[in-house]
């Protein structure tokens, strides 16, 4: 998985298991390891996958189905990619690092249901790929993680459902509530449009080399559309300075002017003083429509 630093103790002990002479290891990422004579990158963070019971954890909780086209970001050894392969139509796998392609190559060449992308997963025309995803099942770099969570959620409205290995704090930020520290804008852009939910913790141990942080798997069922830019700016603007009041914050962004958002919070029976973190997704929603609709009214600003 890209995105991760090393922690060198576990690195050495791993490394130990891939890197000695003998018959090259049963276990697929380990195998590949050696055999393509792979060294993870540390400028890219590169954390691979090791544990093959997590396979099966990520794909009882993906549900996955034998209509499924599965979009998987981040193929890495392409352990996770032929387990996906070998349980939907089809598999479409995006990797930044060409080096692994002859890992890959080993782990999808008896698949005729997989495609690979050699490609920056934030830059990759996703309304492009045929079959349309469905479902986004990934071991995501962490260093794109909420990112191209995100992203799919917007460009891709044929995914119904994500799950995703993540940093454990960026899969609880996700899934935060108002009023939470870790509460903010991606949580309100992935709530918006989805529910959300922490599904289990994954522990550092499963990785080689072995980061010095612990992960979770991250589950997203859509519910409705990604906001509009529009709505996406003003959340972003509501938590821009979030010691200050929504109010001040969203003026100071350059969204919206503060008394017309105060007008609009008092409208709807919130404090005018009220900060971003305090009001869940739905409550900023509205207030986003109570105010565009106060504009287009050309109703006065409060205190004019």
């Amino acid at each position: 998985m890209n995105g991760r630093r090393e922690r060198e103790s576990g690195a050495t002990e791993a490394g130990a298991a891939v890197g000695g002479p003998g018959e090259l290891p049963t276990q697929p990422s380990l195998r590949r390891l050696r055999a393509f004579g792979v060294r993870p990158k540390r400028d890219l963070g590169q954390n691979f996958l090791i544990d093959s019971n997590i396979l099966d954890v990520i794909a009882r909780a993906a549900e996955l189905g034998a209509d499924d086209v599965v979009l998987e970001i981040g193929g890495g050894l392409g352990v996770l990619s032929e387990h996906l392969a070998a349980r939907a139509a089809h598999v479409h796998v995006v990797e930044l690092d060409r080096s692994l392609e002859p890992a890959l190559r080993d782990a999808l060449d008896g698949f005729d249901n997989a495609s690979l992308h050699f490609a920056d997963a934030m830059a990759l025309d996703l309304a492009a790929l045929r079959p349309a995803p469905t479902k986004v099942v990934a071991n995501l770099p962490y260093g794109i993680a909420a990112g191209a969570i995100l992203r799919t959620v917007e460009e891709l409205p044929s995914v119904t459902s994500w799950v995703a290995m993540v940093q454990k704090e960026v899969g609880e930020r996700l899934a935060a509530p108002a009023g939470t520290s870790a509460y903010g804008v991606p949580s309100v852009l992935a709530q918006l449009a989805c529910d959300v939910r922490v599904v289990r913790g994954i522990s550092r141990q499963v990785f080689f080399p072995v980061p010095n942080v612990d992960s979770v798997l991250v589950g997203l069922e859509r519910r409705g559309v990604a906001p509009p830019p529009a709505l996406r700016a003003f959340v972003q603007g509501a938590f821009a300075h979030r010691r200050k009041a929504l109010a001040r914050s969203l003026a100071l962004a350059g969204v919206a002017s503060r008394d017309d958002v105060r007008a609009a919070l008092e409208a709807l029976g919130e404090p005018a003083d009220v900060r971003a973190e305090r009001l869940a997704p739905a409550r900023l929603r509205e207030l986003w429509e109570t105010v565009r609709q106060a504009r287009a009214t050309g109703e006065p600003e409060a205190g004019a």
